[in-house]
């Protein structure tokens, strides 16, 4: 599978990061036969947090025994110092390892929560402290929320190293402040920080309630994911043409396998194709920025 520098950390990711979230839905049997299958398609980075029910305890088995192959990003959404430090350490103590590669702020979707995290006794504090110990490595954030305050966080976070949040061809196709992730991207990219891709794979919001009861979505993703291996390849190879480091499965176990393939086989899209498919795309309803639909 194709690999391509995580922006200035020295760390090259494959085209694909295996969103561990998968890991929750399955038995620890089914947990590790999923590792194997994604270590046998060649990915080399793996993300997980300590909100993803089990998934921590359930990549452990096989993180250990294949340490040295996986770059491994994990993330916290506590904002400050004694509970980022906290959070951190049990990540370790659950997934069984002394360090964690990347540790992400997860879910920055407010002003407020940016000014704690970067004041006084605020997790920032913790994660420099972390890295000193060689507990962390790299320093990342990631965000579904306004663009706008993902770059007021790379202002404000001088040794921010990676940065993840959405894209797709329908915030591509969005012409407003609300869904310029673009200018994110090429923000990182002037700057060397690492770019990681979500809801590649979001087709929109689920129906309401009313109209399709949460148990009786085929899904476990909080959104309507595209589930054909045409859909999901057209999408794989969308987000991974626009400039994106790596691309991150969407959480559902059922469609793994199909985003392995997608990305094993990765071999670019035109401009044409890639004008063409945001321009169809430009009126669908988007799932994010997050805090448009609460």
């Amino acid at each position: 599978m194709e690999t391509r520098p995580l922006g200035d950390t020295g760390q090259e990711s494959t085209v694909m990061t295996f969103g561990a979230i998968a890991l929750n839905w399955l038995e620890q049997e089914g947990a590790n036969q999923m590792v194997e299958l994604v270590l046998d398609h060649g990915v080399n980075h793996f993300d997980v947090a300590p909100t993803y029910g089990d998934a921590e305890l359930k990549l452990g088995p096989k993180l250990r025994q294949h340490r040295e192959e996986i770059f491994l990003g994990c993330k916290t959404q506590e904002r400050d110092y004694e509970g980022a430090k906290r959070k951190l350490d049990r990540s370790l103590d659950r997934l069984g390892v002394d360090s964690i590669d990347l540790h992400q702020f997860h879910g920055l979707e407010y002003e407020e929560e940016l000014d704690t995290i970067t004041g006084e006794g605020g997790a920032l504090e913790a994660y420099r402290e972390a890295k000193a110990e060689g507990k962390i490595d790299h320093i990342g954030l990631t965000s579904h929320g306004d663009p706008d305050l993902i770059l007021d966080a790379i202002d404000r976070i001088d040794d921010l190293e990676t940065v993840m949040f959405p894209y797709n061809p329908v915030v591509a196709g969005k012409d407003d402040a609300d869904h310029d992730y673009e200018a994110v991207l090429e923000r990182c990219e002037a700057e060397g920080i690492g770019t990681l891709g979500i809801k590649a794979f979001a087709k929109g919001p689920w129906p309401s309630t009313d109209e399709l009861p949460q148990a009786d979505r085929p899904y476990s993703n909080w959104y309507e994911p595209v589930d054909s291996p045409d859909e999901i390849r057209e999408r794989f190879d969308f987000a991974a043409s626009r400039g994106l480091d790596t691309v991150v499965n969407p959480g559902d176990p059922k469609l793994v396998a199909m985003v392995l393939d997608a990305a094993s086989r990765y071999e670019g899209m035109d401009e044409a194709r890639q004008r063409a498919l945001i321009e169809e795309l430009r009126h669908e309803d988007s799932p994010v920025p997050e805090q448009l639909h609460h």
